[in-house]
């Protein structure tokens, strides 16, 4: 696996390492010797699936509030989105700021988002299938979100949100404080 840094401090962009002959390929998406290597959280508690048929269907921002924070490691099975983390540690030195990828089936890539960061996507083609891996399993009371079109992140999503759910279309703004505000 090919391990890059983006400019949010713990978010990678993690490429196969493909080994290809006439049948095909043969990689590794995970390996915790090699996530323990790069310095990344190996625990895998939890796997999720996720389908969305139209394209412009926008998923989150989500995130778990401690003491559940997870970190999540994406990866588009079918189809294609742009995947965005979004850095809400205030202690953070990119506090507020996001990075954007297009992820997709054909490539492989794959996006580690670490606690205390957001996670949202926006299909780019329909019959979209993401799967991803959570270091802790879901819990409710600490599930929480902020809004994709928030000013205090100005993310730029690359076309049309066409397909959102009431929830995230209606999280509460950005407090600043390391949270959206509470009431969720």
């Amino acid at each position: 696996m090919i391990f890059t840094e983006t400019k949010i401090a713990g978010v990678f962009v993690i490429e196969l390492e493909r080994r290809s002959d006439e049948r095909g390929f043969f990689a590794r998406q995970w390996c915790a010797e090699e996530f323990t290597r790069a310095g990344l959280n190996p625990a895998v508690a939890q796997i999720n699936v996720a389908r969305s048929t139209a394209a412009g269907t926008l998923r989150g921002v989500h995130y778990q509030k401690s003491p559940h924070a997870e970190v999540k490691l994406v990866r588009c099975t079918r189809g294609s989105v742009f995947d965005v983390a979004v850095d809400l540690r205030p202690e953070s030195q990119t506090f507020r700021q996001w990075f954007g990828t297009e992820i997709d089936a054909e490539s492989g890539r794959m996006l580690y988002i670490p606690e205390g960061c957001g996670h949202g996507y926006l299909t780019l083609t329909p019959d979209t299938d993401l799967v991803y891996q959570a270091s802790v399993p879901y819990a409710p009371t600490s599930a929480t979100g902020v809004r994709h079109d928030d000013p205090a992140f100005n993310i730029s999503w690359p076309e049309a949100v066409k397909v959102i759910s009431s929830q995230d279309r209606n999280w509460p703004p950005f407090t600043g404080n390391g949270g959206a505000s509470e009431g969720r």
